[in-house]
């Protein structure tokens, strides 16, 4: 063990997406919506959906090993994976030991986190607090997420929103001053009850009644969790930045959930960003839960949106109702 905190940074990054594209015009046959309402609501256009036969550790092993090739590393180095989901293969075991068969990662611990759309996020700072204490090298964090197979595709007010894919990236120790330099999260469990899944837990396992009334199925209460997305968007933002010692006016890149696009605006707004410093892909690929921010970093790092040195705040919220941010000085 090291007696001083290492700094942590991200070595790579990947992503993998569904090949089926879902577009407006193809919901538009199945629910009563319009393409035109759903972009002037949303700023979705179309998403991407996983096939019958490819489940969440399909989609994050194809991603994890896109980032550890980026990243120059071997999945046998490997010490730990941790995958952000609510859409794991099965309630035991994890997804993240799926994968680690999957990749070769032979002995790295395995487990999955759950924090809705923040589950990358929160899966960022807990891989960090390993290295930074030198229990461990490197870890692959993983955010994947199917939520097209727990969709109501009868409920107009979900299914336009969700589509399927997977991020990962590395983490290992980096020179000071880079890497990771700070992280917010929280949750307001009073909140729990405008985004959830009722059935297949404890509270209600899974029965003919529970199939029958679609409640396995996503639930969301969609007002209250705008009004909940923009406060906590910008409260863990300005928080996480404050703890890093830096500014607004130090931002490079704004890496946000993809949700709403009104959402991102509103925070891009508060964070007085310009539109070429917000990475928006949600257009294309709708809201992928935990999966959406590492799709989005991966995005904008090989499009050369982002370079070594820049400051870049990722931020995001989701059920729980939970929320998270990071700061980051670009090491790569």
């Amino acid at each position: 063990m090291h007696n001083k905190f290492r700094s942590v940074g991200i070595l790579g990054t990947g992503s993998y997406l569904p090949e089926k594209v879902l577009t407006n015009h193809d919901l538009e046959k199945i629910v009563d919506t319009s393409d035109e309402w759903i972009v002037k609501r949303t700023g979705i256009k179309e998403r991407r959906i996983a096939d019958e036969n490819t489940a969440t550790s399909d989609l994050a092993t194809k991603a994890a090993l896109k980032a550890l090739e980026n990243a120059g590393v071997s999945a046998k180095e490997i010490d730990l994976i941790i995958v952000g989901t609510v859409t794991p293969d099965m309630v035991f075991p994890s997804t993240a030991c799926i994968v680690q068969k999957n990749i070769g990662a032979e002995g790295a611990a395995a487990f999955d986190l759950e924090a809705g759309c923040s589950g990358f996020l929160y899966s960022l700072t807990v891989a960090q607090q390993f290295i930074a204490t030198g229990m461990y090298e490197k870890v692959l964090v993983i955010g994947a997420e199917t939520l097209s197979k727990i969709i109501d595709w009868t409920d107009r007010g979900t299914c336009i929103l969700f589509g399927d894919g997977a991020g990962a990236v590395v983490l290992g120790p980096t020179e000071d001053g880079m890497g990771i330099l700070s992280a917010s999260m929280g949750a307001d469990g009073e909140g729990g009850k405008f985004l959830k899944v009722p059935a297949g837990g404890s509270r209600m396992p899974a029965s003919i009644k529970t199939v029958e009334e679609r409640l396995h199925s996503i639930r969301m209460d969609g007002s209250e969790v705008f009004k909940f997305a923009v406060r906590a968007m910008n409260k863990a933002s300005l928080g996480a930045l404050e703890l890093s010692g830096y500014g607004i006016e130090d931002i490079d890149y704004l890496v946000p959930h993809q949700a709403n696009t009104r959402i991102i605006n509103s925070a891009a707004k508060k964070l007085k960003l310009d539109n070429e410093k917000v990475h928006i892909n949600l257009d294309k690929v709708g809201n992928m839960s935990a999966a959406s921010i590492p799709v989005a970093l991966d995005e904008a790092v090989r499009l050369g949106k982002i370079k070594k040195g820049d400051l870049v705040v990722m931020v995001g919220f989701g059920a729980g109702l939970t929320w998270g941010a990071s700061v980051i000085k670009w090491n790569k």
